[in-house]
């Protein structure tokens, strides 16, 4: 949540920071022009040359970082939907640990579903671990391994996407 909110400040800091340079660029082509009322034919050359180049200079800038702006809305957005189908994913697994864990009946509708949807997720983690049983219930370590796992995964795509989100800076 922290990072999200950092990627939400920078974004707006740089917002700022573009909407600066360009009210810079717009004063500086005001004051050039009001110069050029007093300057000569060389010197209105010269000064036209180099509004030209700060000019073209600033449109790259200004283009530049509206792609980069744009690029860290798609990796935003992305990140969200990741988080989401993570959830999801924590949410099933969890389930199927507490249904477990309070000996919900296996032949049950609702415990066959959540079963069904956790197999796949958790097939790789069977038998890690051994599952402890008492009565009905069990506790299910290898479905804690599953999430651990998880975990760790949504912590790593998440952090690839901050990188791609990341804006490059020059040295």
């Amino acid at each position: 949540m922290a990072d999200r909110q950092n990627l939400d400040i920078d974004e707006r800091e740089r917002i700022r920071e573009h909407e600066s340079v360009k009210a810079d660029v717009r004063r500086q082509v005001h004051s050039e022009i009001a110069q050029e009322v007093r300057a000569t034919d060389a010197d209105r050359a010269r000064e036209k040359a180099a509004a030209e180049s700060m000019k073209r200079q600033a449109m790259e800038e200004v283009a530049g970082t509206e792609r980069e702006l744009s690029r860290s809305r798609v990796v935003a957005r992305g990140s969200q939907v990741i988080d989401y189908l993570f959830y999801i994913v924590y949410g099933i697994i969890g389930v199927a640990i507490a249904l477990a864990a309070v000996g919900a009946r296996e032949g049950a509708g609702f415990t066959r579903f959540v079963n069904t949807l956790a197999g796949p997720l958790t097939a790789p983690f069977r038998n890690i671990l051994t599952d402890p049983a008492s009565g009905n219930s069990r506790f299910m370590f290898s479905y804690g391994v599953a999430l651990v796992a998880y975990l760790l995964l949504h912590l790593a795509i998440n952090g690839f996407l901050r990188i791609l989100a990341q804006r490059k800076t020059e040295i």
